[in-house]
């Protein structure tokens, strides 16, 4: 078999992990809808399907991340297997390539799209993962979520969830608690080998903002994450403090690496 076709065969396999994945989850969380309008109805509280990035942000990041894939699988060789996810205009780069310029080159073909403020590059350098590793990946993922949506003092709609070779990385716009709580989640998760939160942060009086804008269906305002300007290198989080679930040690949790991307100008 030659290797277009294997690339293929992985790809379409990966997409039906995907969609079985997303549409379990789907149900899941119908389920916790109608749960919560109930108890919206007795209690006061209901649970609200939000985006707390703003319809602007979530046009661009759907551009941004075609551009992406696009111009990576034309720069880089068969060989490389690299997933784009985007979040409000910052990029994550997971998977595979072959050689360290590869990650490099990937690098540097997202940075020359417009509008991409900051590049989290968790590419591996070493051979493409298999079929089996990307399909329990996806699995993981629909654990991690599941997980998420089970806690009734989170929102899991806050969290996007990517799993790459056993490793979750979290992004989102989150106060630092809400970071630190969804991670400890993720990182209970049976078969989770690490968490990287590769959130944004907001403060808190943003993040009421913006529930209050939800609940009266206005339009989500434009916050500023409070980390904005990238830095490089890891940075220690001493606010995580995962626990055990049932006796099985949590997985190891750390914050992403950001470097700096090719951002819009500012408006004059």
């Amino acid at each position: 078999m030659n290797t277009t076709r294997v690339k293929s065969t992985l790809a379409k396999a990966t997409l039906l992990a995907g969609l079985i994945s997303g549409v379990a989850l789907s149900m899941q969380g119908c389920a916790l809808l109608a749960i919560g309008a109930v108890g919206g109805a007795v209690g006061g509280g209901t649970l609200v399907a939000t985006d707390r990035r703003t319809l602007g942000a979530q046009t661009e990041d759907r551009e941004i991340q075609v551009k992406a894939k696009s111009r990576i699988g034309e720069s880089l060789p068969d060989q490389a297997h690299v997933s784009v996810t985007v979040f409000n205009r910052r990029v994550l780069l997971t998977g595979e390539v072959p050689a360290e310029q590869w990650k490099q080159k990937a690098e540097e073909v997202v940075r020359n799209i417009n509008n991409v403020n900051s590049i989290v590059n968790e590419l591996a350098v070493q051979g493409a993962s298999s079929l089996s590793s990307r399909t329990n990946d996806a699995y993981l993922e629909s654990r991690v979520k599941g997980a998420l949506v089970g806690e009734k003092d989170l929102r899991a709609n806050f969290y996007k969830v990517v799993c790459e070779r056993n490793t979750v990385y979290l992004m989102g716009l989150v106060t630092r608690d809400e970071g630190a709580a969804g991670a400890n989640v993720a990182a209970q998760v049976p078969g989770v080998d690490q968490v990287v939160k590769v959130f944004q942060y907001i403060k808190p009086e943003d993040a009421q903002a913006l529930s209050a804008a939800a609940a009266s269906g206005a339009s989500a305002p434009v916050v500023t994450p409070i980390d904005d300007n990238p830095t490089v290198g890891a940075v220690p989080d001493s606010s995580v403090s995962s626990k055990p679930l049932d006796g099985t040690s949590s997985a190891p949790v750390k914050n992403s690496d950001v470097h700096p991307g090719n951002p819009a100008p500012a408006a004059k």
